[in-house]
């Protein structure tokens, strides 16, 4: 049993190892982008749209939804990253029902990779709200002795994205393999299932983390500076 999918090495081409991860990594972003071309190329204004565009239409109002709630700001330019995060590890756990693949989430490369994204983008998102200037005062407050704590947060919480995706999803997969081995092919069904309803929910917690950082850069620094502006 291997841990993890970048131990399955599909191909070499000298000292270049096409691995499991990148294999399924392209799996799932293709059946995301045939998955959205087919559900996408039909839309309809009328009342009699098909059931996919109400699935998608539900989904992608349920995650406006959540955006508000943890920013309390509109959705639509955190929607594309946020429903992405959210949606790209949804789909890399569900698939897990197909036998002989394996998530690439259950890589630390993987999560990693979405973490440092997050680490991106919420810098990003919080120069293009406030200005380079004003956003990089936060890391100096309340005092410039908080500098290295600043920094040390930021790349603390990139790392503990990283490794809890990981480590959840890494563990669900050996479980059920170890039981599979050992116990009645019934209950690690199950368990299977309780996997997947687990895949969604750190998809969700992962997206849902995204947004509390970015609205830490975003909605937060802006209104401590109001505060301050107005000498409260």
């Amino acid at each position: 049993m291997e841990i993890s999918p970048d131990n399955i090495i599909i191909r070499q081409f000298g000292t270049v190892k096409l691995n499991a991860t990148i294999v399924y990594t392209w799996i799932v972003m293709a059946v995301m982008v045939v998955g959205s071309w087919l559900i996408t190329r039909r839309l309809s204004t009328e009342t009699g749209f098909s059931r996919w565009q109400n699935l998608l239409e539900v989904l992608v109002t349920g995650i406006q939804s959540q955006i508000r709630a943890v920013s309390h700001q509109e959705a639509g330019q955190y929607l594309p990253f946020a429903g992405t995060l959210f949606l790209f590890i949804a789909v890399s756990n569900l698939l897990s029902i197909v036998p002989g693949y394996q998530a690439p989430t259950g890589s630390l490369s993987t999560t990693a990779a979405l973490a440092i994204c997050v680490f991106i983008a919420v810098p990003l998102f919080g120069i293009s709200e406030k200005g380079l200037a004003r956003y990089l005062k936060h890391y100096v407050r309340p005092t410039p002795l908080m500098l290295p704590f600043n920094i040390l947060g930021e790349l603390s919480r990139t790392v503990a994205l990283a490794v809890r995706l990981f480590g959840n999803v890494m563990s669900a997969t050996m479980i059920a393999a170890i039981l599979l081995s050992v116990v009645p092919l019934f209950f690690p069904i199950v368990l299977q299932v309780l996997g997947l309803l687990t895949g969604l929910i750190q998809a969700y917690i992962f997206a849902v983390l995204a947004m509390v950082y970015i609205a830490s850069a975003t909605r937060a620094y802006k209104e401590r500076e109001e505060k301050s502006e107005k000498g409260e």
